[in-house]
């Protein structure tokens, strides 16, 4: 049933997707109002004869990144890329950040905690929600479509317009508090996928990731320089969200009155700028 699903959930997407918005010529004599099947498997990089399966509904397999590919090809919305990976038989290796696991307590919660910028992520660092604070000091990682502190730290550093000053000893440590949460989801093929992805594309994450290192979350002292206001020290404490299972709120604590000020007037600042 499912592989009946699938083929015909293909087909309507590709026909919904004009050759214009692929960027092809329009050409002539086209017998289909979207895509013609060898399109789809030329832009996705696959072979006509698979993909000409896969939308048959032959049993055939479909990995992970063939699935990518084709839901890039066909311009799949979010709700469209989830369901055609479950139709697939697989979990998306990196799903949007599912927001409606924050209750409105949470994010109430978030808001007072202000001038201490603070988060609530699950344990695959997926950033959920935030206060303004926290959005002030981490702009790239709530600008974000993934919202994904590990995927932006490790691929985008030079990127980042508040980093960390100790990196080298920091990052190690997420990456050992990531691969203990990792244990627990080793069986997930969305984990497996996330994290492959994650060594192919970050080679200090995977030098990181190979010490075989494990560390539980825990109270931190973190030192970061920000573009505006230069040096910030927190201390980061985590609380386990009971509303959410594996989320937790993550509480950037002002070590110093320097950088209380200096969030409060980065904050104060980004407001105005709005």
């Amino acid at each position: 049933m499912k592989r009946t699903d699938l083929a015909a959930f293909l087909r309507s997407r590709r026909e919904r997707v004009t050759p214009g918005m692929a960027g092809l010529p329009p050409g002539t004599r086209r017998r289909t109002p979207g895509l013609r099947r060898e399109e789809v498997a030329q832009l996705a990089g696959v072979g006509v004869t698979w993909y000409t399966w896969l939308e048959q509904g032959r049993p055939i397999n479909a990995s992970i990144h063939v699935l990518d590919a084709v839901a890039r090809t066909l311009q799949l919305d979010p709700a469209e890329r989830l369901h055609l990976f479950r139709l697939a038989g697989h979990q998306d290796p990196i799903p949007a950040a599912d927001s409606s696991r924050v209750t409105a307590e949470m994010r109430q919660i978030l808001d007072q905690l202000s001038p201490m910028p603070a988060c609530i992520a699950t344990s695959r660092h997926d950033v959920l929600a935030w206060n303004a604070a926290y959005a002030t000091l981490f702009p790239e990682i709530t600008g974000s479509q993934q919202h994904n502190t590990l995927w932006l730290i490790f691929t985008r550093p030079g990127d980042l317009s508040t980093r960390l000053v100790n990196d080298e000893e920091e990052l190690a440590r997420t990456v050992a508090v990531f691969r203990g949460a990792y244990s627990r989801h080793a069986h997930d093929p969305c984990w497996r996928e996330f994290t492959e992805k994650l060594i192919a594309a970050s080679p200090v994450f995977a030098r990181m990731w190979a010490r075989q290192d494990v560390a539980d979350p825990g109270r931190r002292t973190k030192i970061f320089t920000n573009d505006a206001v230069g040096e910030l020290r927190f201390t980061t404490t985590n609380f386990s969200c009971d509303a959410a299972t594996e989320t937790r709120m993550i509480v950037y604590s002002p070590a110093d009155e320097a950088t209380r000020s200096a969030v409060i007037w980065l904050t104060a600042h980004a407001r105005e700028s709005v």
